[in-house]
């Protein structure tokens, strides 16, 4: 991506702001249910849907115009639906088959992937990504492929939440149990909703604001496996695990890391499908 596409890129998202106006009335009903999020639960779904939507919205307005091209194909099969609403269909479909397509575990001390060892039936995000990125880029039938762009949109930004290359010893951050806002929670609910939350935006909102912040941005390695290991040594620095209860200080110095992980996902969610849709 160069620089050229400043401009373009900058009207675009701004222009798809509007299409997501429609949208309003529903975040009030989203913050509720953020805020509910945060309560323990048995397994938290990453990013949450603002985080998401955001991810979808933000990556739809990178797409080469080939790519966008191909995208509205394959979405004309469901009528009246866009990215970002494909961008949490796969937490509104999870069972317990797919529950585990949606992380992979790495043991204490080490982030190297090892397919063997971390993921030896192939049911982790690292191996079910990459076959459906394999679909995506095939000439499946139509049908095939929009599901694949569903799981692709999806577990994209999974990867780049970090706690989804967690440890199993407390899945994920599920079982680390904090308070967040005089609320009882756990890491991964923090990391999926509370930080986002916090920022106090709704999806388009947040893209725009990413993009201006971070535009232009190159995607580095498009590995599935790197953005895994990638994940897991941000959860693995001191500091990462707060203590029982996060403050203003553990807020400041994480919800720049969210904000670039968020982005970063986009960015590379976009050079992923400008490769699959061609």
């Amino acid at each position: 991506m160069g620089d050229t596409w400043g401009l373009p890129f900058t009207l675009s998202v701004l222009n798809r702001l509007t299409s997501f106006a429609s949208w309003a009335s529903t975040y009030a009903a989203l913050a509720t249910g953020l805020a509910a999020a945060l309560l323990p639960c048995g397994v938290a779904q990453a990013w949450g849907p603002v985080g998401h939507q955001t991810v979808a919205m933000a990556a739809r307005a990178q797409l080469t115009p080939e790519a966008l091209v191909h995208l509205q194909e394959l979405m004309a099969l469901e009528p009246g639906t866009i990215l970002a609403e494909l961008a949490t269909w796969a937490d509104e479909h999870r069972s317990p088959e797919t529950g585990p397509w949606h992380y992979v575990n790495l043991p204490p001390g080490d982030c190297n992937y090892r397919p063997a060892r971390d993921c030896p039936d192939g049911q982790c995000i690292v191996a079910v990504l990459d076959a459906q990125l394999r679909i995506l880029d095939s000439r499946a039938p139509p049908t095939e492929r929009l599901q694949a762009l569903k799981w692709v949109v999806h577990l994209v930004a999974d990867l780049h939440q970090p706690l989804h290359a967690g440890m199993a010893e407390d899945r994920g951050g599920n079982r680390y149990q904090l308070q967040f806002l005089l609320r009882w929670s756990n890491l991964h609910a923090l990391w999926d909703s509370g930080l986002i939350h916090h920022m106090g935006e709704d999806a388009p909102t947040l893209a725009a604001r990413l993009a201006r912040q971070f535009w232009p941005s190159s995607p580095g390695s498009l590995s599935v496996r790197a953005a895994a290991e990638e994940s897991c040594k941000i959860a693995r620095q001191p500091g990462f695990y707060p203590s029982d209860t996060v403050g203003q200080d553990y807020i400041r110095a994480y919800t720049p890391i969210v904000e670039q992980r968020l982005w970063l996902a986009s960015v590379r969610l976009a050079a992923l499908l400008n490769r699959a849709l061609r």
